[in-house]
C-alpha cells in the first residue's frame, strides 16, 4: 500500500462526520472548482464526498500509476493487453484526420481503418439508395444483425440511440441470445425477399451468434425455395470478423466481408466496421459524426491536466467510492428515453474490463476492482428503485445523464424530466431531517406519539453521492463523446488498479463447460463422470422432460 493510499485512507476517516451538503459551505468556490465541460459534455461531480484535498491526493494516485505514460502507450499501439500479446486501438477507428499515418508493427493502421469505412459507405449508400436489392429483386428494408456481446450491445445501444435520425425506409433489428424465441419473434416482422443478415462475430466461432445465423439461412431457404443457396446467402448476408476465411466458409461471398482486427476488443468496437448496422440505419455522414464526437472527447483524454480531464476524474471520483468508501455498485440513470440500453452496455464495458482479481503481473489483489453497474431511464426508476437508493441500508453512488433539450419537445414534458433528474440528485445528497418533519407532521394534525412513530420510517439520510453529466442534445456527436468518456474513465481506473482491462478470460470458462453439456443435451453419448453432482442430475430433468 503506498503512502498515498494510506493518506487516502486517513483522508476519508476525516470526512467521516461531514456531510457533501456541508462542503459547499466550507468552499465557496466548490461548484466551479468541481465541474468541468470537454467534446460538448458537462461533468458537475460537486455532490460527492470529497473535497479539494481528497481530490489533489486522487490525482497523486494516477501519477503514481504513471498514468499519462500508459495513456500514451495505448495511443501509440503498444501492446498493452499483456494476456493476449495486443496493442489496444479503438481509439484509431476514429481519428480520421491524422497527418501522420500510425503504423504498428507492420500495419498501416491509419490505411486499414481508412479502406474499412469506404467498403462500409458503398455497401450503406447501396442499401439505403436501394441499389442493393435481394435475391428476388426486391430493395433491403430490413437489416438484422446477429451477434452477442460487443456485437451486440453497443451496436443496438447507439442505433436506439439515434432513432431520431434513423432512415424510415429501413428498420433494424439485433438478435443475440441463442433462445431461439429471439430469432424467432425478430422474423415475424421480417420480409425474407428484403431482409439483410449481418454476422457479427470477431473469431466467427461464437456459438450463440452461429446458431442464430445458421437458423436464419435455413429460414431464408424455406421461405425462398425457388433461388439458389448462394444466390440467397450473396444477396441477403455480409459478416464482419476478423476471421474472413470462416465466413467465406460459411458461404458469404467476399465482397460482402468487413474486417475487424485483433487490436479491437469486442466491447470497444461499435467504431469499426461492427458499427455497420448504426451506419444502415442512421447513414454514414451521421455515424462519421458519432466518431468525430468521441475523437474530441479523446484529444481531451489525452491533452488536459488530471485536474480538468473530464475521464480522469471522473474514474478518480469512482475509485475513491469503490476503494475508500467502499461502495461497489453504481447506477447509471439517463435521463432520456432513447438512452434506455446505455446501462445495459456499461455493465459490459465496464464489468468484463475491470472484473478482475489478479494485477498484470498475476498477482491476487486485496483491493476491490469494478462496480457492479446498473441501472434504468430516469423517471421510471424513481418508482422503482429509487427507494433503495434514498433509504437503503448503504448509500450508492449515481451518474446522472441529461440531454437539456428533447428530440421531441412536446409541452411541458421536458421541462418536467429535467426538474426530476436535477430534485432526484439533490434528495440523495441533502435527505430529510426530523427538524424538516416534525413540523410537518404536527401541521398535519399528527399527535405526539403518531410522530414518535412515524418519524424513524420517514427520515432520509442525504449525503449521497452522484455525479451529473449534461449534454446540449443527444446528438450522433454528443453520444460519440460520452461513450468515450465512460471507455477512458474504465481504462484510467484499470491502470491505477494495475489489471489488465482488456481482456476477459472469465468470459471463456462458462464456453468451455457449455461444449462439454451440450452432446449431452443433443442425444450423443459423453461422458459426464468429470462433471459435479448437481450438474449430472439436472441434465438427467432437462433429458426426461424435453420433446423428443
Amino acid at each position: 500500500m503506498s503512502q498515498t493510499w494510506q493518506n487516502l485512507l486517513e483522508h476519508k476517516h476525516k470526512l467521516a462526520s461531514t456531510s457533501i451538503y456541508s462542503l459547499f459551505e466550507q468552499e465557496p468556490n466548490r461548484w466551479r472548482k468541481f465541474t468541468v465541460s470537454a467534446a460538448g459534455l458537462f461533468l458537475d461531480y460537486s455532490k460527492n464526498l470529497i473535497d479539494s484535498s481528497g481530490m489533489r491526493l486522487l490525482s497523486q494516485l494516477a501519477e503514481e500509476a504513471d498514468l499519462k505514460t500508459a495513456i500514451k502507450a495505448m495511443f501509440s499501439g503498444e501492446a498493452i493487453n499483456n494476456t493476449e500479446w495486443r496493442p489496444v486501438l479503438h481509439t484509431a477507428l476514429r481519428d480520421l484526420n491524422r497527418k501522420q499515418d500510425l503504423i504498428v508493427g507492420k500495419e498501416n493502421i491509419t490505411r486499414l481503418v481508412q479502406n474499412s469505412l469506404k467498403k462500409m459507405e458503398q455497401s450503406v449508400n447501396a442499401v439505403r439508395l436501394g441499389k442493393w436489392r435481394g435475391a428476388t429483386g426486391k430493395t433491403i428494408s430490413n437489416i438484422v444483425n446477429i451477434g452477442i456481446g460487443g456485437s451486440h450491445l453497443g451496436p443496438n445501444m447507439v442505433v436506439e440511440a439515434l432513432k431520431p435520425y434513423a432512415s424510415p425506409e429501413i428498420k433494424s433489428y439485433f438478435v443475440s441470445n441463442i433462445d431461439s424465441s429471439d430469432l424467432c419473434e425478430t422474423l415475424k416482422k421480417c420480409d425474407p425477399e428484403t431482409t439483410l443478415f449481418i454476422i457479427s462475430s470477431k473469431t466467427f466461432t461464437t456459438q450463440e451468434t452461429l446458431c442464430n445465423a445458421n437458423s436464419a439461412r435455413t429460414w431464408l431457404r424455406e421461405k425462398l425455395p425457388k433461388i439458389a443457396e448462394k444466390d440467397i446467402i450473396r444477396q441477403h448476408f455480409i459478416a464482419v470478423t476478423a476471421r474472413p476465411e470462416r465466413a467465406e466458409e460459411f458461404g458469404i461471398d467476399t465482397r460482402n466481408i468487413f474486417p475487424f482486427w485483433d487490436w479491437v476488443g469486442g466491447r470497444f468496437s461499435l467504431w469499426s466496421a461492427i458499427g455497420i448496422s448504426i451506419a444502415f440505419a442512421i447513414g454514414m455522414d451521421n455515424f462519421r459524426a458519432l466518431l468525430f464526437g468521441a475523437y474530441c472527447m479523446d484529444q481531451h483524454f489525452l491533452t488536459a491536466p488530471f485536474s480538468e480531464n473530464m475521464p480522469v476524474i471522473l474514474a478518480l471520483v469512482g475509485i475513491w467510492h469503490i476503494n475508500f468508501c467502499h461502495m461497489h455498485s453504481l447506477a447509471v440513470l439517463p435521463y432520456d428515453q432513447y438512452l434506455s440500453l446505455f446501462p445495459a452496455y456499461l455493465q459490459q464495458l465496464d464489468m468484463e474490463s475491470n472484473g478482475k482479481s489478479v494485477t498484470k503481473d498475476g498477482k491476487p489483489l486485496d483491493y476491490a476492482t469494478a462496480p457492479v453497474v446498473w441501472g434504468s431511464v430516469g423517471t421510471n426508476g424513481q418508482h422503482a428503485f429509487h427507494q433503495l437508493l434514498m433509504q437503503g441500508t448503504e448509500p450508492l453512488p449515481v451518474d446522472f445523464i441529461l440531454p437539456l433539450q428533447s428530440q421531441n419537445p412536446l409541452g411541458e414534458h421536458h421541462n418536467l424530466l429535467a426538474a426530476n433528474c436535477f430534485a432526484q440528485a439533490q434528495a440523495l445528497m441533502q435527505g430529510r431531517s426530523q427538524k424538516e418533519i416534525i413540523p410537518e407532521l404536527k401541521e398535519q394534525g399528527f399527535t405526539e406519539d403518531e410522530i414518535k412513530n412515524l418519524l424513524p420510517h420517514k427520515i432520509i439520510a442525504g449525503n449521497h453521492p452522484s455525479n451529473m453529466i449534461l449534454m446540449d442534445k443527444l446528438t450522433p456527436e454528443r453520444l460519440g463523446s460520452l461513450i468515450a468518456l465512460y471507455e477512458h474513465k474504465i481504462f484510467v481506473q484499470g491502470v491505477i488498479w494495475r489489471i489488465n482491462s482488456f481482456d476477459q478470460w472469465g468470459v471463456e470458462l462458462g464456453k468451455k463447460l457449455t461444449n462439454k453439456i451440450a452432446p449431452a443435451l443433443l442425444g450423443k453419448k459423453t461422458n459426464l463422470d468429470a462433471l459435479d453432482q448437481s450438474t449430472r442430475e439436472l441434465i438427467k430433468i432437462y433429458n426426461q422432460k424435453k420433446p423428443t
